[in-house]
């Protein structure tokens, strides 16, 4: 009888020593778990919604974006890519109503130490005309004289060009303010697929006279 109510003691307490365990080991994980999600999230990707037509028809408000944070550690952005980045003083000066906590969405379309302009809407690099086909809303009075992008910042424009505040309203878009580079649309489930760069070309106008 004496055995029995030792086995028993001893058994209760081996039952308590495993919740005990049982519950550290799943903190441990959830912890770590936690903690992957965070780095990621600082360093990997993260998602982020459209909230304005600016983008458009590339993309719609309400489109749920991966945000590829990885890329621009190891080279600097490209034009045609769509970047994500907090907007710049310059760029809330010109829109006071706009949130600085909410990061703003372009494409690049200039590099540092290009020379870029704008007439009636369309994007002059180094003198000569981009072929961009993914643009609307393009806008005849959208001009800008020629300028050159300074050092370690790019330019940046909608693809709605008639409705967007960017580059062609506040200036060049430093680096540094780049959060990363929306690279997959996965709401809603239409639209889902990676965004590719498009290669920049001339216009077909600037091809017919010999350009290249």
């Amino acid at each position: 009888m004496q055995q029995r109510r030792i086995f028993k003691k001893r058994k209760r307490a081996h039952g308590r020593r495993s919740l005990v365990c049982d519950v550290r080991d799943g903190l441990t994980v959830l912890l770590l778990a936690a903690g992957i999600a965070l780095t990621c999230h600082a360093t990997v990707a993260e998602a982020r919604f459209i909230p304005s037509s600016s983008m458009a028809p590339t993309l719609d408000v309400g489109d749920r974006l991966v945000i590829e944070k990885i890329s621009y550690h190891l080279r600097t952005p490209r034009c045609g890519e769509i970047v994500v980045f907090h907007p710049p003083s310059s760029a809330l000066s010109r829109q006071v109503d706009a949130d600085p906590n909410i990061p703003w969405i372009k494409r690049v379309v200039a590099l540092p130490g290009d020379h870029v302009a704008l007439s009636h809407g369309r994007v002059f690099r180094n003198g000569k005309a981009l072929a961009e086909p993914y643009v609307t809303g393009v806008g005849a009075r959208l001009t800008i004289t020629e300028r050159e992008v300074p050092a370690n910042s790019v330019f940046v424009l909608g693809d709605n060009r008639a409705h967007s505040i960017d580059s062609a309203t506040w200036g060049p878009l430093p680096v540094a303010n780049i959060i990363g580079r929306a690279s997959f649309c996965f709401w809603p489930p239409e639209r889902v697929g990676g965004l590719e760069t498009p290669r920049f070309g001339l216009s077909v106008a600037n091809r017919m006279t010999g350009l290249n």
